[in-house]
């Protein structure tokens, strides 16, 4: 198995490689292994998963269905060990695991950026492999030469900052109200003002159904 076969693979099911290390069992994966490949939403990724049964026939969760079918599969095609970052707990530790990579960063408002998909940057899974394949040079932190941070004052309520953490409270309140529907229709302000995030295409019926997960109704 070599790094481009893999990445090959993946984007045959709309998926991207955003990452990936050398590490071991002190990383949290099997004893045997060697690689871990992160994956993501390709730019093409929607498109396709409007095509999958999980898709159509309309029953909770779709994404994370189809995660469970597809990655496990690409995992026998490939010889590699799959991981789902839901299911838990125990939950897979991917956020370290991104960091690892060295093309996922920590972002001025907190959330994790990534080189190529900016703030939209999200993970279906992950494969580890028993070879310790050849990765290309890690990406640069955008935010290093980002001047204008527009993600900092994108947010119509402030919910969004790494020194004081995600006000989760604020976000969903503003969601509650006519002006909120725009985030919940196309996806977060925030994300979607990082310039980084275009590389990401993320469609906007991708963004409203993540979101409607998210601000699930309240009980009061």
């Amino acid at each position: 198995m070599s790094y481009p076969a893999a990445c090959s693979a993946a984007r045959a099911q709309g998926l991207d490689v955003l990452g990936g290390f050398h590490g071991g069992a002190e990383d949290g994966l099997p004893v045997d292994c060697q690689t871990l490949l992160l994956l993501g939403p390709a730019p093409d990724f929607w498109p396709q998963f409007r095509q999958s049964g999980e898709y159509s026939d309309r029953l909770p969760d779709p994404v994370d269905r189809w995660s469970k079918r597809v990655i496990p599969q690409l995992a026998d095609e490939l010889s590699a060990v799959p991981f789902l970052p839901f299911g838990g707990p125990p939950y897979a530790p991917f956020l370290s695991w991104a960091i690892k990579t060295q093309r996922a960063w920590s972002s001025p408002v907190g959330m994790l950026v990534h080189d190529t998909a900016g703030l939209m940057v999200s993970f279906r899974g992950a494969l580890a492999f028993r070879q310790k394949l050849d990765l290309p040079p890690t990406g640069v932190r955008p935010c290093d030469s980002c001047t204008a941070k527009p993600c900092l004052s994108a947010c119509p309520v402030d919910a969004l900052s790494a020194a004081e953490g995600y006000h989760t409270a604020a976000c969903h309140d503003y969601l509650d109200t006519a002006d909120g529907q725009n985030c919940l229709s196309s996806g977060c302000k925030a994300r979607r003002a990082c310039p980084v995030s275009a590389g990401a295409n993320r469609d906007p019926e991708q963004s409203a159904h993540h979101m409607k997960y998210f601000h699930k109704p309240r009980a009061f």
